[in-house]
């Protein structure tokens, strides 16, 4: 066959997957066995659930994300995650292995997607608690099988900068030194939810960092939407919606989602995610506002409950599409809205290349994109829960106030 061109390589295909399919795989995995008694806790989550299969109303974290492994799984995917806690998961949220109350047997649903299903098709374990020694190993096994969904969870994001060397001389930027791919999927619990400075913030400023994609350059157009992805070094994301987590999961793998005909995406790039915290165990629901005229502000963000845009894709930075709702709005004022402190998280990435889209609509200036935040700060977060509601109050007031937002 040859070789492939870049265009070829990393063509974009839908990653959708059919709701008789997704009603049928969400049934298998929300179905315990009948004489099996797990925690009556446990039992009320999996009825909960079931409903949620049943109405397709109210999908939450948890079944987004199992929906993604059992799509994969059914496609002839390997899926493997590995972190501490990840069975049950930090927030009691995931329970991807179920202990028998009388017993002590374990059932894992993800192992009866399928009759007759291989046992080591999904395969989920408890680590120690050592950020470096478990990452180095899953970074090792997803490249030594790039057909495989390998995925690790840190409990808090605050924790993976145990594992710093991984991220700075293999993740970041094996494939520039050594030619060497991989798709590893890194999960990182971040959210500003009033738990303290030890368990509030991934340090996503610190990733972005290390980002390759320039920051006054806008790719072409066109080629863009196909190879912008495979052209840097790896993608950062925040999704907030369970949709988003399926499809961001889904596109590591396989860019479509037409069941047992397979186009599977032809490269591989290291995937960060910064998971919620607070509303992984809430029902997630999105308002689509199509009300354009009249609109004075448009506010973009990274994160939970930003009103108008939220950019979930960071890295590669989505020009094209941020341009188009910039476009919309050309008479609203612009303003970059974080819940973390100045000097930490999107901010001091978004800013170049934000002020080099709006450049090239003819809207650029320093004035032209606005901040609102917590200022600069030494820790992540306050320890003073009632500190954090009075920022947190402030900054939200900021942002929605009548007034022009003054620049920074």
């Amino acid at each position: 066959m040859g070789f492939k061109s870049p265009e070829q390589l990393s063509r974009i295909c839908n990653t959708g997957v059919k709701p008789e399919i997704l009603k049928n795989v969400g049934k298998a995995i929300t179905t315990l066995p009948e004489n099996f008694k797990p925690h009556r806790a446990v039992k009320r989550i999996f009825d909960d659930r079931a409903k949620m299969i049943e109405t397709g109303e109210g999908i939450d974290w948890a079944v987004g994300e199992a929906l993604a492994f059992a799509t994969l799984l059914v496609e002839g995917n390997h899926v493997r995650l590995s972190g501490l806690d990840v069975e049950r998961g930090t927030f009691s949220h995931r329970h991807a292995v179920l202990h028998d109350q009388e017993t002590g047997d374990q059932y894992c649903p993800l192992d009866h997607v399928m009759m007759n299903q291989n046992g080591e098709m999904f395969t989920v374990s408890n680590s120690s608690l050592s950020e470096f020694g478990v990452l180095g190993f899953e970074l090792g096994y997803s490249m030594e099988n790039p057909n495989s969904l390998v995925l690790w969870e840190a409990q808090f994001g605050d924790f993976a900068n145990g594992a710093q060397v991984i991220f700075d001389q293999f993740l970041s930027s094996g494939e520039s030194k050594w030619l060497r791919q991989t798709g590893l999927v890194v999960l990182l619990p971040h959210g500003y939810d009033g738990q303290g400075p030890e368990h509030s913030s991934a340090r996503l400023e610190r990733f972005l960092q290390m980002s390759d994609d320039h920051p006054y350059n806008i790719p072409e157009m066109d080629p863009t939407l196909r190879t912008q992805i495979q052209e840097y070094n790896w993608q950062v994301v925040n999704v907030t919606t369970p949709a988003n987590y399926f499809h961001v999961l889904r596109r590591q793998v396989e860019l479509t989602g037409h069941i047992f005909v397979l186009l599977y995406r032809e490269f591989r790039k290291p995937l960060i995610v910064m998971s919620p915290t607070y509303f992984v165990t809430k029902t997630a629901s999105q308002i689509y506002l199509n009300l354009e005229e009249g609109i004075r502000r448009l506010i973009l963000g990274s994160g939970k409950d930003i009103a108008i845009c939220r950019v979930e894709q960071l890295c590669p930075f989505p020009y094209y599409l941020v341009q188009r709702e910039l476009k919309r709005y050309p008479n609203a004022e612009v303003i970059w809205c974080q819940e973390e402190p100045m000097n930490m998280e999107a901010y001091s990435y978004i800013a170049p290349r934000l002020r080099t889209a709006m450049k090239a609509l003819g809207r650029g200036t320093m004035e032209d994109t606005k901040y609102v935040g917590r200022a600069p700060s030494a820790a992540t977060a306050t320890g003073f829960y009632q500190v954090h509601v009075k920022e947190q109050t402030e900054l939200v007031q900021k942002a929605v106030q009548p007034d022009p937002i003054e620049s920074p």
